[in-house]
């Protein structure tokens, strides 16, 4: 049977049932939390009862395809696939669907022409049932690990469904295998899978997945291009720091802010001027870093407040300025890789031109670390007087400094290369509408 033919929905296991009902009874209560934090970061009613299901846009005249990632980093990586295959098709219409309330804020100004955002439905019968009646897609894409079992297996009765930039965790897989039947029914209503990583795509494959449909594919991270940059912050940034040297510590967790700091003050004492701009991953937590930065004895101001970048460090605790950043040095410690989160997007610091420091556990990127390393865009440290050693080093060598920029930004783009062949893939799935 062609992969692109909408198979007869099997009969549903027994774990499928069950799960089902509890969705039924557990849906309405999460969504009392979920709109009661969409309320807080501003989103309207209209907005909130899209969790349901209610859309509060029409849809447009056309083939529409619907991509649907997690959160901030899936949704940036569904950009990219949307705005290439916008272009391949002029006339094709897109709806990008995400989680939560940051990656709705942070989208909202990268949609590209004729892409429309809302908020993913919840994975209930009556809120998968009205969205799929609303906005009819023609192909579902879904990004990295998104497995609702409902929103796949209703969707696979109405379109094609792929499953993109796969890369699900061991402890993951070990779960899916628990429910094998099931697992193997989710899997089985996918047309196309394309995985980051050959892990996953092993993981996979012995879970049930049909192996002519499954393959190794185009990272969406990878082959995306450069953050946005405004440029007349970055020349009024560059201004106000003048001509001292800086370093950057980017999506940091908790558990790297300290690290960050005791290397900073490290720095110091040989590099008196050097400035730190910090960068949380999560901007809600900068008044607990405020006061680490306080208690380690270093000035410093803060990006929330107006301020512009004097003192030890720079508190960069905004959204949506990563782009802005990461121009501001060769220089980036990239976090989320000293604590066990399992590392963060390489490419985006690679593609400004920053050497890319980083820790030792990057296993969401387990591949991808080893060969910016390889090919002489990063270095890897252990600790913080690692941290502090390393940019010490490059501090000290510009002429190195500039090589390992040189090798990190090659490296970004020649990642960009591939993205084509995904998009004639996912193309062959649509049928006139």
């Amino acid at each position: 049977m062609p992969s692109h033919i909408i198979a007869p929905q099997p009969r549903p296991t027994l774990t499928y049932q069950l799960y089902r009902g509890l969705a039924a009874a557990l849906v309405p209560l999460a969504y009392r939390k979920i709109a009661r934090k969409l309320d807080e970061a501003g989103f309207s009613a209209d907005r909130q009862r899209e969790r349901m299901g209610y859309a509060s846009l029409p849809r447009p005249d056309g083939q529409l395809v619907w991509c649907h990632a997690a959160s901030v980093g899936e949704s940036l990586s569904a950009l990219t696939l949307i705005h290439a295959m916008g272009e391949r098709h002029p006339e094709m219409q897109f709806l990008l669907t995400s989680g939560t309330a940051t990656s709705a804020q942070i989208v909202a100004t990268r949609l590209p022409p004729r892409c429309l955002h809302q908020f993913a439905p919840l994975d209930s019968g009556g809120a998968m049932r009205r969205f799929l009646n609303h906005w009819q897609p023609d192909l579902a894409c879904f990004v990295e690990s998104e497995l609702w079992p409902q929103m796949v297996m209703r969707t696979a009765a109405m379109c094609p469904v792929t499953l993109l930039n796969a890369r699900i965790s061991k402890g993951s897989l070990r779960n899916w295998a628990r429910f094998g039947k099931t697992a193997q029914q989710l899997l089985d209503r996918f047309s196309l899978i394309r995985t980051q990583d050959q892990a996953t795509l092993d993981g996979i494959l012995s879970l049930g997945a049909r192996a002519e449909r499954c393959a190794r594919g185009q990272n969406l991270k990878s082959a995306a291009g450069p953050l946005p940059v405004p440029l007349d912050t970055l020349e009024q940034l560059n201004r106000q720091i003048g001509n001292r040297p800086v370093w950057i510590a980017a999506s940091t967790h908790p558990g790297e802010e300290g690290p960050a700091l005791e290397a900073h003050r490290r720095l110091l004492e040989q590099t008196p001027d050097l400035l730190l701009v910090l960068v949380p991953r999560h901007p809600e937590r900068a008044d607990g870093i405020e006061q680490m930065i306080t208690n380690a004895g270093l000035s410093h101001s803060r990006r929330s407040r107006g301020e512009p970048p004097r003192g030890q460090v720079y508190l960069a605790d905004t959204l949506g300025e990563m782009g802005l950043f990461y121009n501001l040095s060769p220089l980036v410690f990239l976090g989320g890789s000293l604590t066990p989160v399992g590392g963060h997007n390489p490419y985006e610091p690679a593609h400004a031109g920053a050497v890319v420091i980083h820790g030792p556990l990057y296993a969401n990127f387990a591949e991808d670390y080893p060969a910016l390393q390889q090919a002489g865009g990063a270095v890897e440290v252990q600790d913080r007087a690692a941290l502090a050693q390393a940019v010490q080093s490059l501090l000290d060598a510009p002429e190195q400094q500039q090589r390992h920029s040189a090798a990190a930004r090659q490296f970004a783009l020649d990642q960009m290369q591939g993205l084509d062949q995904m998009i004639s893939e996912l193309s062959a799935l649509l049928k006139p509408r």
